[in-house]
């Protein structure tokens, strides 16, 4: 990320300098303070030496405070290593006869751990045949004929296309998040025994070593399709966040968003928070690309200086993404962020929207929903948790000078898509809000993150939408609100129950507004009033598209 430097200083000049400097371990590069030496990592020895050590438990006590952990130095991709198999007593189990090839569940796994593959028939045979002679029915047992694949291949003058899913059961921490969006039961939970522990590692195994999907089967219009491709995979899994964490499947698809058209070729800065926690425990990484964390509260000024020096030495064409909770973007980084959307510079930002810091135990945030039961905002005699409105980050973006705006969830993954995409392609700051549910904080279980999304986003708590400057010179015209239901209606109403969807059908999903209910489930004027309040927010909303 940075330029070598064009002089290189004795080894003394250099100590005098840096304290840590080593000529013997590095190689020195450009500061705009001092000459610094960055160590150059030596991977196979990190991964031999300091993964096993933390991986057999003495890592901590034992092993040397070297120079990359004086500089908080992680290879990329380590967490790759990270062995989650022992977190749960259930796993995944694959019914390829079910299968579709819908590729929901490879989606919304927030942690790598199903991997889809399709291959055309005749490669299929011929990789079937390098396997152990044993195995090959156990494994050609576990592939698919979907008329997605194998009909429409043959409809395209192909070979029929067989797919397989895959559980990696290494990354799998039992959230059972796949089978909820999975709607052709094509996934159960199974118990596991040596021997399903056995068939996945050997399974998984298999799956890795027979290369790529085929790319002929691969449509680039269909972007959910997208995690087919093994440029996408970005984000490796292994990171150390809760079962089925909402922000871990928004990080793995941004990065699959990016890497479908960028490789490995960007970078991240995040703000302190926890997606910087679970992607950085000592010694787990799980980004292939260049990240940094910055503090909680000046990731984007960070993120401006990378911007400037990294256009400096020429990579313009290098897309770098910031990321932050709501804590870090609506709160106390906000002065940063509105700076850097005033700048015009070509930073991305994506914001990880959990209402709440989730980081610090669950302090309110300017993002948490009226009512909401959070710490500095606890549900007591006199008042009922949050009594402030939530700030709505979208619209004072759109403010800003000549910015991409979009608000998001990942059970919406077209939409979420070309989001990321339109960001990229937008020649200037950009920011997504992305709805990510927090289980422990939101009280809600570890496979619902998808299904809340989607509640909210039927409810009005949080509307998606894409503002794109380039659209036209009117608000009305760049402003798109497409992908919520009913957008010309106060609120969606269910068909199949013929009830309206409203903010209190929300509330009541989740344990943050438990208390707002009485025996009978009747809301208190406290959740009424935050009704009224996401009622108003969508009459914004529908005002400037156009809409009302």
């Amino acid at each position: 990320m940075i330029a070598p430097a064009t002089k290189t200083p004795s080894m003394n000049e250099a100590n005098d300098k840096d304290p840590f400097n080593n000529n013997s371990y590095g190689t020195l590069v450009d500061h705009p303070y001092k000459l610094v030496n960055l160590p150059v990592l030596d991977v196979n020895d990190f991964n031999e030496r300091i993964i096993r050590g933390y991986e057999e438990g003495y890592g901590e006590k034992d092993l040397p405070a070297d120079l990359t952990l004086a500089r908080s130095l992680i290879p990329a991709g380590t967490a790759t290593l990270r062995d989650f198999s022992n977190i749960s007593p259930e796993i995944p189990e694959y019914i390829p006869s079910n299968c579709t090839g819908c590729m929901d569940c490879v989606t919304e796994c927030p942690d790598t751990a199903i991997l889809g593959k399709v291959l055309s028939e005749e490669e299929w045979q011929a990789k079937l045949q390098t396997l152990p002679e044993a195995d090959r029915a156990m494994y050609a047992e576990q592939w698919s004929r979907t008329k997605k694949y194998y009909d429409g291949g043959k409809k395209k003058g192909l070979p029929g296309g067989m797919f397989q899913i895959i559980i990696d059961p290494s990354k799998c921490k039992g959230c059972a998040e796949c089978v909820t969006v999975c709607d052709d039961d094509a996934l159960k939970m199974i118990v596991k025994t040596d021997d399903v522990m056995l068939k996945a590692r050997k399974s998984h195994r298999y799956f890795k070593n027979i290369g790529p999907s085929n790319p002929k089967y691969i449509s680039d219009n269909l972007l959910i399709d997208m995690m087919l491709k093994e440029e996408t995979h970005i984000y490796v899994g292994g990171a150390g966040s809760c079962a089925g964490c909402g922000e871990g499947t928004a990080l793995r698809m941004l990065c699959a968003a990016t890497g479908s058209k960028y490789g490995d070729q960007w970078g991240l800065v995040a703000a302190t928070g926890c997606n910087t926690v679970y992607t950085s425990t000592y010694p787990y990484n799980p980004y292939l690309v260049p990240w940094t964390n910055s503090l909680f509260e000046n990731a984007p000024a960070d993120a401006i200086g990378v911007r400037m020096r990294w256009d400096q030495i020429g990579w313009a064409d290098k897309p770098l993404w910031c990321i932050g909770g709501d804590g870090a973007m609506f709160d106390i980084g906000f002065q940063a962020l509105s700076r850097l959307l005033a700048s015009g510079m070509n930073v991305k930002v994506f914001v990880l929207d959990t209402q709440v810091y989730s980081n610090t135990g669950g302090q309110a945030s300017t993002s948490s929903f009226t009512g909401q039961n959070t710490k500095m905002s606890v549900h007591g005699k006199t008042l009922g948790g949050k009594q402030e409105r939530r700030k709505e980050i979208a619209q004072i973006a759109m403010m800003h000078p000549r910015t991409f705006v979009a608000q998001t969830t990942c059970a919406h993954v077209n939409h979420f898509y070309k989001a990321v995409l339109g960001a990229l392609e937008f020649d200037g700051p950009a920011i997504i809000c992305c709805y990510t549910t927090c289980q422990p904080e939101h009280g809600v279980a570890d496979n619902m993150a998808g299904e809340q999304a989607r509640l909210a986003v039927d409810s009005r708590a949080f509307p998606i939408l894409i503002y794109d400057p380039r659209k036209g010179e009117k608000v009305k015209e760049r402003l798109s609100l497409q992908g919520n239901p009913a957008v010309k209606e106060d609120w969606f109403v269910n068909p199949k129950t013929k009830e309206e969807v409203t903010f209190i059908d929300f509330a009541r999903s989740e344990g943050r507004f438990v208390k707002h209910f009485d025996r009978d489930g009747n809301p208190s004027a406290t959740l009424l009033a935050a009704k009224q309040d996401r009622l108003e927010n969508w009459h914004l909303l529908q005002e400037l598209a156009g809409l009302r």
